[in-house]
């Protein structure tokens, strides 16, 4: 598969193979080992699907209707993602909210797109404050809504797992655009519908 953007092969399987198979061994386990024999394979084709955001482009998601005026917040909460700490390769697991006002065209996007493109950021080595800024970066390019906020509230296995050990801590990021960080009210409209105030 190649990366359009980039213009470089990704998911060459047989080097996250070996790269597991030499993991294996850094570690002092044997990976011909009846449990692990089949874990690179199984840890590429892994790969394969948790990085697919990588050759995705987030657009085809977008299926936008024209509803007529409309000053009403749209809001679309608890959408679980998951993605991979670009630091430790270590998943975070969490939920997005998303916010928008409508620009004056009425224009609205499928509610269940704006799930797909929380998803097409997420898989991709990430890190949440810029997967929150890139969802509400798309939205406000691509729809030109009047206000956009996304809010992202994670766990990090980086954080819960090693480290500090922080078992249950969660890390929340939000990217604000247009009237939802110009207008004091609406901000404060929009996080206590999100519940965050």
């Amino acid at each position: 598969m190649i990366n359009a953007k980039a213009g470089i092969e990704m998911f060459d399987k047989d080097k996250i193979k070996k790269g597991v198979e030499l993991i294996l061994e850094g570690i002092g386990e044997d990976k011909n080992r009846e449990g692990l024999k089949d874990t690179p394979d199984r840890i590429a084709r892994m790969y394969e699907e948790i990085f697919a955001g990588l050759n995705e482009d987030p657009a085809k998601h977008l299926k936008m209707f024209r509803e007529g005026q409309s000053d009403e917040i749209v809001i679309v909460r608890d959408i679980p993602m998951y993605s991979m700490c670009e630091h430790h390769f270590l998943p975070f697991v969490g939920k997005a909210h998303i916010a928008y006002i409508p620009n004056d065209d009425g224009l609205v996007i499928g509610l269940s797109k704006l799930a797909r493109i929380v998803n097409s950021y997420a898989r991709r080595p990430q890190l949440q404050e810029r997967l929150t800024a890139q969802i509400a970066d798309f939205i406000q390019d691509s729809m030109n809504p009047k206000g956009v906020a996304v809010v992202v509230e994670a766990e990090h296995l980086c954080m819960t797992m090693r480290g500090i050990r922080a078992a249950g801590s969660k890390t929340q990021t939000s990217a604000l655009r247009g009237s939802m960080r110009k207008d004091a009210r609406t901000r404060a409209e929009v996080m206590t519908l999100l519940g965050l105030k």
